[in-house]
């Protein structure tokens, strides 16, 4: 039921691009949405940022999480998930900052499936410069600004605050959701998290 004003509900999502129950989770809010009047936007949160060391899939603590973890919710979820062999992983502030990039130009939520499925199913280095610009290039996004975008102490201020506000937030895991005044920690439940969103309708 639409509210009355038909402004959209506001879910923010926040995310780590090599979180997998965070691509876990994005079909889980597909489901959710359906038919629904949302604005999904997704926030940036670096479970590793530099210096701190990221995980190598070859240590013994990733292979027991996702043969524990991810590989049994994936399955129930249906939705294709690898352990990526790219190692050590990578660290995310510089696709974070191509979220940013892709968010001025309205496809942020785009963005942030591809570089997941990227990571997940294609097993790409998500690190790399030239394999975010070809993210762009297939949402038909302009991948040549990206470059001076990264660098810029503007971009760089902005992802800053946004961790900023996410700590703020008190957010300490991923994925984590916030539907009008409903805060979801994990991945959610289906039905709770569209129940949320038409409470929030009104």
């Amino acid at each position: 039921m639409p509210s009355p004003n038909n402004t959209p509900v506001k879910i923010q999502v926040w995310t780590d691009f090599v979180c997998p129950f965070c691509l876990l989770g994005e079909s889980i809010i597909e489901q959710a949405v359906e038919g629904l009047n949302v604005e999904l936007e997704w926030m940036p949160f670096e479970l590793r940022p530099y210096p701190t060391p990221t995980l190598k899939p070859e240590d013994e603590y990733l292979p027991r999480v996702w043969k524990a973890s991810v590989y049994p919710m994936a399955e129930r979820l249906g939705v294709p998930i690898k352990l990526p062999t790219v190692s050590p992983q990578p660290y995310t502030r510089k696709a974070f900052l191509g979220l940013q990039y892709a968010k001025q130009q309205g496809k942020g939520n785009e963005y942030t499936t591809a570089v997941m499925k990227a990571f997940f199913q294609q097993n790409k280095d998500i690190g790399d410069t030239q394999i975010l610009k070809s993210i762009l290039q297939d949402l038909n996004l302009d991948p040549s600004g990206l470059d001076e975008f990264v660098n810029s102490p503007q971009s760089n201020a902005q992802h800053d605050a946004d961790l900023q506000h996410t700590q703020q937030m008190g957010i300490q895991a991923v994925p984590s959701l916030l539907v009008g005044n409903q805060f979801f920690s994990g991945v959610p439940n289906v039905q709770m998290l569209r129940e949320a969103i038409q409470r929030a309708q009104g």
